[in-house]
């Protein structure tokens, strides 16, 4: 069972956000069918997401449709702008789950201590975070504070995440099974979404010092891992739901090349924002079509957060 597994070792792939593209997709996509399918699964697979809110894994995942919808917000038509529909709406539900995990790693001991816990999906609390404080630094200026707060505290647990990883990670083989080392990808989304969203806290629309720093970290780190192109073979053998690691942190940083062209004028930084806005959309396009040729993959008849039944000897 899960329970008795690695607590170190990721179990289960990143699901296909709904943000993949969320930053470039159509305005017509409303943040209410991110959350429609969280309330459909609660009311209909309630044990799930019990199994799934108390998993170590599995709880990273709940950030996912807030997120979607924060983005989503964010090239929603003005209608969702208005100060009856704010985004510190979507924003709560994630600052309740950063009390929940965040608390949980200082507080319950040895059992979910970041040390034991900690796994590369652990930064998608981050990276809601992050998303949660561009969109409300985007919908308007009354809400400065809530963007402000949210950002703060996701650099604060990214900064401990990212070291914890980075040893806990080093040299080790069984921490992270082959088939799902594409969610190393999400070690440059936090950098790329923090960067955009101080971006938007910092106003003015530039791009800021701390913002490049930020951007230049997650260019960086997106380096080191395209280098390194055999770290990810063995998972690229077979199609899986781990390969949808690669389209968001591909887009984000996509979009914080962007602006950071934008700021910096000049070939270098153009050939970038054309380089990664292309390989963004061709990954994209592709995890799409794989996704339709393999619909059984997207709705798994055995939810892996639930405790496996026992086979009688």
């Amino acid at each position: 069972t899960l329970s008795a597994a690695d607590p170190g070792a990721p179990l289960y792939p990143p699901p296909p956000p709904a943000a993949a593209s969320t930053f470039s997709g159509p305005s017509h996509c409303r943040p209410s069918s991110c959350l429609r399918s969280v309330r459909i699964r609660c009311a209909c697979r309630f044990d799930c997401f019990k199994a799934e809110l108390g998993h170590h894994v599995g709880v990273n995942y709940l950030f996912a449709p807030w997120a979607s919808a924060l983005l989503l917000l964010q090239c929603a038509p003005s209608p969702f702008l208005r100060p009856e529909r704010p985004a510190w709406a979507f924003a709560v539900p994630i600052l309740v789950l950063d009390v929940k995990v965040y608390g949980q790693w200082f507080t319950k001991g040895r059992k979910y201590c970041l040390s034991a816990v900690a796994n590369p999906t652990s930064q998608m609390t981050v990276i809601a975070n992050m998303a949660a404080a561009a969109a409300a630094a985007a919908a308007t200026t009354d809400l400065k504070e809530i963007a402000t707060c949210m950002f703060t505290v996701g650099l604060a647990h990214y900064l401990v995440l990212f070291v914890t990883l980075y040893q806990r990670l080093a040299g080790s083989e069984s921490l992270l099974p082959a088939l799902l080392r594409p969610v190393f990808f999400l070690f440059f989304a936090a950098p790329a979404t923090a960067s955009v969203a101080w971006a938007a806290i910092s106003g003015g629309g530039g791009f800021d010092t701390a913002a490049k720093m930020l951007f230049f970290l997650s260019f960086f780190l997106f380096l080191c891992l395209v280098s390194r192109p055999m770290l990810f073979w063995r998972s690229m053998r077979t199609f899986s739901l781990a390969w949808w690691a690669y389209s968001f942190p591909l887009t984000v940083l996509a979009l914080a090349a962007e602006k950071y062209a934008q700021e910096v004028k000049g070939g270098v930084p153009n050939a970038i924002m054309l380089v990664l806005s292309l390989v963004s959309a061709l990954v994209t396009v592709a995890l799409i079509l794989f996704s339709a040729f393999n619909p059984a993959l997207l709705l798994p008849h055995r939810d892996p957060f639930l405790p496996q039944p026992s086979i009688p000897s």
